[in-house]
């Protein structure tokens, strides 16, 4: 670690009032430093707290002055660190969290600090909700930047389908609104890749009526039978229904014993008496059910945050998976993820998340249409590697990656079939088959963005020749 010394550091000249410089052993720096994950955390120089656009410009020419290495921490929840600085500056956006709602357009805008908890709440007192994530802790900026699947997906796209603009501060510091209608190129590369080009201050998203409550049910089932759940998770795949989503996941319940449980999670976006029906075949397997109830979309978005708390040490790593998912792939999964947390009781907190998204919106959009390469006729698979003992770090990261290059070769082998049969459509036969946001932040670009890769790196040329955002994908 490099420690940087300037001695007008801790005002950092021309910041505003309401803005703040945190530095090392401070109350303010402590609070701060922390992240989802305690294992992504290094130790900055110093923490700036911009709350507003114009210190985030600051902020960055200030960088630039004293070639300093930054990172920009929205919400904190990348486990590979990329929102962290070993001896440089950290931008820490939580200070600009404001949301505002037109009820009349039919649109919110978010600061790029604000979490989707924010944006649920505010949306909700209008009877409107935007495309967000699951877990309503997680930063706006980072998900909407690397794509962004939620419960709405299936009904109305990636959260960047719903994003209408975005204010960049550049690598310059120049402040500038990208959309349809200006800066097009950045636009385009924002929705995918957008954390390689600036830092994103606002967003403007397309908001959906919501004024009813969302269904859920979640199912735990007997080891015995997961061939029943994976057929009904195929089976749901080939209805379609764009108002519902799917989740299989293994994970550790209380009161259920050691060993990871067998646990579905249903969603439905309508009330209990249109929903139930849909899952009848889930339920005639007679589950023990842990959770099932009407409940409000911002409620649901919080449903998992229990098992996702911060303070622990996480690594987190995705691939996508063919449907029908066959039964011996995640049998093989389940297996080899039992026996290492079973092996390894400090990572009984680990999870493996299944996700059957219908994804009939999601490919009507050509793979080219922004720079999200994931576009495709599959679903996508996580495991969250969970423990608390620094000395574990290197085992669980190496086996989060073992476990998930196995996922990745699968379907690569199982998408080249399809496409010497001809059974592929092309937008899935571009599509990478790696959810950026599943901590493919590290990886090569032309890895993680595909045909979209030739067109990001001249974009990238372009707008940050240095490589000032280097926490992302490798454009050049």
């Amino acid at each position: 670690m490099h420690n940087f010394e300037i001695p007008h550091v801790g005002t950092l000249e021309g910041i505003s009032d309401s803005g703040a410089v945190a530095l090392p052993r401070s109350v303010l720096y402590e609070k701060h430093i922390k992240r989802w994950s305690k294992a992504a955390e290094k130790p900055a120089s110093f923490i700036v707290l911009p709350a507003c656009t114009e210190d985030v410009s600051k902020t960055i020419l200030f960088c630039n002055k004293y070639s300093l290495d930054f990172a920009v921490c929205g919400g904190g929840h990348a486990t590979s660190g990329s929102s962290s600085s070993d001896g440089g500056a950290c931008i820490d956006l939580s200070r600009m969290n404001q949301v505002t709602v037109d009820a009349e357009a039919k649109t919110i805008t978010a600061a790029g600090g604000a979490l989707w908890r924010d944006v649920d709440s505010e949306a909700e007192k209008y009877g409107l909700a935007a495309v967000g994530g699951t877990i309503n802790h997680t930063g706006v900026g980072g998900l909407t930047l690397g794509g962004g699947y939620g419960y709405l997906t299936p009904a109305h796209g990636l959260v960047i389908d719903n994003l209408l603009a975005v204010e960049y501060v550049l690598a310059d510091g120049k402040i500038v609104t990208a959309s349809e209608f200006e800066n097009q190129d950045l636009f385009w590369a924002a929705r995918g890749a957008g954390a390689c080009f600036g830092i994103a201050t606002s967003f403007l998203y397309k908001a959906h009526e919501q004024k009813n409550p969302v269904w859920t049910a979640m199912l735990r089932f007997e080891d015995h039978q997961l061939p029943a759940v994976i057929d009904y998770g195929n089976k749901f795949m080939e209805m379609g229904e764009e108002k519902s989503l799917f989740f299989v996941t293994f994970n550790k319940v209380p009161d259920f014993g050691e060993r990871p449980s067998l646990i579905a999670v249903a969603f439905y976006n309508g009330p209990e008496v249109v929903a139930r029906p849909f899952y009848d075949d889930l339920f005639k397997l007679n589950p023990t059910i842990l959770i099932m109830s009407e409940m409000l979309y911002s409620a649901m978005n919080a449903l998992m945050n229990e098992n996702l708390y911060h303070g622990l040490r996480r690594s987190m790593k995705g691939s996508a998976f063919t449907f029908p998912l066959k039964l011996a792939t995640v049998t093989t999964i389940h297996e080899e993820f039992t026996d290492f947390v079973v092996s390894h009781k400090d990572a009984d907190m680990s999870l493996v998340l299944i996700e059957y998204y219908p994804y009939a919106n999601l490919i009507r959009v050509p793979q080219t249409a922004t720079a999200f390469a994931n576009r495709g006729a599959y679903g996508n698979l996580l495991y969250i590697m969970t423990w608390t003992k620094p000395e574990l770090d290197d085992v669980c990261r190496s086996k989060v990656r073992l476990l998930t290059a196995q996922v990745q070769e699968e379907f690569q082998k199982t998408k080249s079939t399809l496409v010497d049969a001809g059974k592929i459509d092309a937008v899935t036969q571009e599509g990478i088959g790696e959810y950026m946001n599943y901590d493919g932040f590290g990886s090569a670009g032309n890895k993680m963005f595909g045909v979209n890769y030739p067109r990001l790196k001249e974009l990238k040329m372009r707008y940050d020749p240095k490589n000032l955002f280097n926490k992302g994908p490798k454009l050049i």
